[in-house]
């Protein structure tokens, strides 16, 4: 189902801007230009996201308050479009949970909503969340054992809140003991969304069954006492001020130090993985790719500092590439950095990832 957003707004420069940004983000769009209109369609239909232009800073509250009032709409996700002359402070006590800055500009808005349109899809998750009090170790791309505290859990995902910037379409393995237990869950997910405030929402990619069992045990004797449903969490009615600077980078980092050097992409390739000198392979596959090394999942991976050769077979090639274990995740699987011994080699890995680079954009165009 479609998330459905309202624009409240008389510019119709502004309403342009919005509505484009939020159509390519697969969201569809009602616009009214006359805040009492407004009100009425609150009282009348459920919005997923309310966008509130602040010029009449009275007749704004008004509308957010009529949505925190009506029973459809009191968790909607509220973004109030302001200026210097408003007070952010105000804004937000009147229950605005992002603030965009005038004057819009496509690319800024477009940055900024994504963010948005994260939590608005959050609140539709089929899954009941309890909360966990527990913190977690979380590895991915270049970062490995970095510290992350557990908000909530369900049985499709978890969310956690990290000091650490979490790359987009992002794989995440990560482990943590429950409150009561003494099994360790090892997990995997993939980034679904993410805040301004370092909260990251992820979906479980793989479940080990003795994880699942351990994960399913916990929740079902936890969620009588702690259901979460996501429409009333608090992880969505936190406000948030997004500072729209033409520095950001694209995929909302902010600190040099934690973006990676090299982009990587997700991928499913079928792969053969040698301990350097043996002749007996692990059959595997990868799951990211980057010209400077992979992610090989298997339940079997090498200590760190294994030297290893990688064989990968694609319709358009077979690459031979040997490189080093960076980092190894039990269950999961490895962190391969490349060692590329000459041009053919590097041409190669060119190749295969401007394939998946390919892929990558064309899955980003069939979500819009």
């Amino acid at each position: 189902m479609a998330l459905t957003s309202l624009v409240v707004c008389a510019d119709a420069k502004a309403v342009q801007v919005l509505s484009r940004a939020l159509q390519e983000l697969g969201m569809t769009v009602e616009h009214c230009g006359e805040f009492a209109a407004a009100a009425k369609r609150l009282a009348a239909e459920r919005y997923d996201a309310l966008l509130v232009d602040c010029g009449d800073e009275k007749a704004a509250a008004e509308v957010m308050a009529a949505a925190r009032s009506s029973n459809d709409n009191k968790n909607v996700l509220a973004i109030a479009i302001a200026d210097s002359h408003n007070n952010v402070r105000e804004v937000f006590n009147h229950g605005a949970n992002f603030v965009l800055y005038k004057p819009l500009s496509a690319e800024r808005v477009a940055t900024s909503l994504r963010a948005a349109r994260g939590l608005a899809s959050h609140e539709r998750r089929r899954k009941p969340r309890v909360t966990v009090p527990t913190s977690a170790t979380i590895s991915y791309a270049d970062v490995e054992s970095a510290t992350a505290s557990l908000m909530n859990l369900s049985e499709e995902g978890v969310g956690i809140s990290s000091r650490r910037n979490v790359p987009p379409r992002c794989k995440v393995y990560f482990e943590f003991t429950l409150p009561g237990q003494v099994s360790v869950v090892r997990l995997s997910g993939d980034v679904v969304w993410q805040d301004a405030f370092g909260r990251v929402g992820l979906r479980f990619a793989r479940l080990p069954h003795s994880s699942q069992k351990v994960l399913n045990t916990w929740l079902s004797e936890n969620l009588a006492g702690q259901l979460q449903a996501a429409p009333d969490s608090e992880t969505a009615r936190l406000p948030i001020e997004v500072k729209e600077t033409e520095g950001d980078a694209e995929d909302g980092t902010s600190s040099s130090s934690d973006r990676r050097t090299r982009t990587r992409y997700n991928c499913r390739l079928s792969a053969d993985v040698y301990p350097l000198g043996s002749t007996t392979p692990q059959h595997c596959s990868l799951s990211d790719i980057s010209f400077g090394g992979c992610y090989v999942e298997t339940n079997e991976s090498y200590p760190t500092g294994t030297a290893v050769d990688i064989v990968v077979r694609t319709q358009d090639m077979k690459l031979r590439v040997q490189g080093i274990v960076h980092a190894t995740h039990p269950g999961f699987g490895m962190g391969v950095e490349f060692t590329l011994l000459h041009d053919e080699q590097r041409e190669q890995v060119r190749q295969l990832v401007a394939a998946q680079e390919a892929a990558a954009a064309a899955e980003v165009a069939s979500e819009k």
